[in-house]
């Protein structure tokens, strides 16, 4: 069975840090794109960050540049998303997903499996 589980989100102040982890039970891990996607409340779900299967190349929306990174340890089969400076527009539920292409698209529609989510919420 397919587990994609996400972890690391919580409560923090405007231009704090989180980093959030996705730990995959996927047999052949190391051959899928990996994506964080989130959504707020009354938003639908947006890309957020996608890596391709070799990890080479990676993909920001345009929000989360210069602040959001993403990357992955295959060893471990797990991608993580490092969140620098942190803005309360950035509070979300913010979930992991699994492209089996490889790819790393932005459409949500390309991605096979999901994680259940992770809050991160950004407060004073």
């Amino acid at each position: 069975q397919v587990q994609l589980v996400e972890s690391g989100g919580g409560l923090v102040q405007p231009g704090g840090s989180l980093r959030l982890s996705c730990a995959a039970s996927l047999r052949t891990y190391s051959n899928y794109g990996m994506g964080w996607f989130r959504q707020a409340p009354g938003k639908e779900r947006e890309f957020v960050a996608a890596i391709t299967w070799s990890g080479t190349r990676t993909y920001n929306a345009d929000s989360v540049k210069g602040r959001f990174t993403i990357f992955r340890d295959i060893t471990k089969s797990t991608v993580y998303l490092q969140m620098n400076n942190l803005t309360p527009e950035d509070t979300a539920v913010y979930s992991c997903a699994a492209d089996p292409t490889g790819r790393a698209p932005r459409d949500r529609a390309d991605y096979k499996y999901w994680g259940q989510g992770t809050q991160v919420t950004v407060s004073s």
